[in-house]
């Protein structure tokens, strides 16, 4: 899949600004309040309104507050169902495939990456539809491949969404490199990988909160492929401020 063209999955020209130093204790400020009213059954699109306009933040910064808020219970629940790495030995993974390539891609390029409340890693691209390799897609595939084969599955499955364009030309290049690479993996495209992980008794491995609060198991993978093997990657952690 080499037709990215030189293109990368990096910062948004403004991101420099928007998430400077000196923005992240408002935004966790902004964390906080959306968290709190979130935790009190208030509506998310009518919260993170309220909560943007008061602390008066451009559209990329409620995006990155919006994907770092949770309820006090969503966060409770999620750390309950979190499987250490040591435990996907001998199992059988399902990977959300491009949340985890696209966060993966992202940090590697140098693109801005929020550390949540609930500890994921999440980043501001978004697919919406239509998904392009970029220069670092083949080594954030390895990566991700790398690290959960030292783990010692018995297999796992990658989902992309069908509905996406090029979701098919992305998974062909994870079997290719699978094959090369005598890796176990095997490569599923379907109209709703979210519906199929959430309904699986199969380990998730994803950062995508609406799969995370609907499965049974997950690991958080991207986390601590970014810690261990990214350590210049730019993070930004919006936790609580306490």
């Amino acid at each position: 899949m080499s037709d990215h063209g030189g293109r990368h999955r990096g910062a948004h020209p403004a991101d420099e600004k928007l998430f400077a130093p000196k923005q992240h204790e408002t935004l966790r400020k902004a964390v906080a309040d959306l968290s709190l009213l979130f935790s009190r059954g208030y509506a998310s699109v009518a919260s993170l309104k309220l909560v943007g306009d008061h602390f008066e933040l451009k559209e990329r910064q409620r995006l990155a507050v919006a994907r770092a808020a949770c309820s006090d219970r969503q966060k409770e629940l999620r750390k309950q169902k979190l499987l250490p790495h040591e435990a996907i030995k001998e199992q059988n993974l399902l990977i959300d495939g491009f949340n985890l390539i696209v966060t993966m891609e992202a940090a590697l390029s140098g693109g801005v990456l929020i550390r949540c409340r609930d500890d994921c890693l999440r980043d501001l691209s978004s697919v919406h539809g239509s998904y392009r390799s970029v220069a670092e897609t083949d080594k954030a595939i390895d990566l991700i491949s790398e690290t959960l084969l030292a783990a010692t599955p018995a297999s796992a499955v990658w989902l992309l969404d069908q509905p996406v364009s090029n979701s098919g030309r992305l998974a062909q290049r994870i079997r290719e490199m699978s094959l090369e690479r005598d890796w176990p993996w095997s490569v599923e495209v379907v109209m709703n990988p979210d519906k199929v992980i959430r309904a699986s008794d199969q380990i998730a491995v994803t950062s995508d909160s609406n799969i995370i609060d609907g499965v049974k198991r997950w690991i958080n993978l991207g986390e601590s492929l970014i810690t261990r093997h990214m350590p210049d990657a730019w993070v930004v952690d919006l936790r609580d401020v306490s």
